[in-house]
């Protein structure tokens, strides 16, 4: 479903992405995972076209998505921090968003607006809310046209417990549909259950791309973290 070839990207000296081979397929729930300053982002924003490569090439559906942005409206964002106009209410928002996507008007998923009891507080103004509830709102942006692929940057930061596990089953429940689900997240513990692959990726660099299952049977470990600990240990004594 989406394919990246030989994916390279300098911002001056600094080697952002370093000949990046990846292949995400659906029917996934991949974690992107590393350490701050991995580039994750990079290769987030690179994917939606929002940078672009300077060598290779990233294939939606066999396509390349150079000079070509229709594929975005397969692919369902939700950004690490969500900035919306402040003056505008939640429900102004929403049929703002459903008035520029209106190819996609016949095919809304409004679950999580009810998940979340954001029908409740339409009248709302983006400015009086908390950072817990405009995640809300961004994970409720990210799932309202039913895209086939889902990209979700640390999606349960800020969100209270029961609102991190309304979103953690919706993406089973995406998953199970089919769907390609990329996330990134800094805790891992939420991933155990959830993600059935694992891409690492440091200083730019590609360290792996596996099962998870693959990696539990490697490792010895079932706990994520832990698997990733002893992958990364194993690596530092190589070097």
């Amino acid at each position: 479903m989406i394919i990246a070839k030989n994916i390279s990207k300098h911002f001056g000296k600094l080697v952002a992405l370093d000949s990046i081979n990846i292949t995400c397929n659906a029917g996934e729930c991949i974690a992107l995972i590393g350490p701050n300053g991995s580039e994750k982002t990079t290769f987030i924003k690179s994917i939606l076209g929002l940078v672009v490569p300077d060598s290779g090439d990233i294939l939606f559906n066999n396509k390349t998505i150079s000079k070509n942005w229709m594929y975005r409206s397969q692919i369902g964002y939700m950004p690490q921090i969500g900035r919306y106009p402040d003056n505008m209410t939640i429900g102004q928002l929403i049929k703002m968003m459903k008035d520029i996507r209106r190819e996609n008007k016949n095919n809304i998923d409004e679950e999580l607006l009810y998940s979340f009891q954001l029908d409740k507080m339409l009248d709302k103004r983006m400015r009086t809310l908390s950072g817990g509830t405009r995640q809300k709102v961004s994970a409720l942006f990210a799932f309202l046209f039913n895209a086939e692929v889902l990209i979700l940057d640390e999606p349960t930061a800020g969100l209270d417990p029961l609102a991190a596990e309304i979103l953690r089953e919706k993406i089973i429940k995406e998953k199970q549909k089919g769907k390609l689900v990329l996330i990134t997240s800094h805790v891992l513990s939420e991933l155990d259950d959830i993600v059935t692959q694992i891409i690492y990726i440091q200083d730019g660099k590609l360290i792996f791309h596996k099962d998870i299952e693959v990696l539990r049977t490697e490792t010895g470990e079932q706990k994520l973290s832990k698997a990733i600990a002893n992958v990364m240990a194993k690596t530092l004594i190589n070097e």
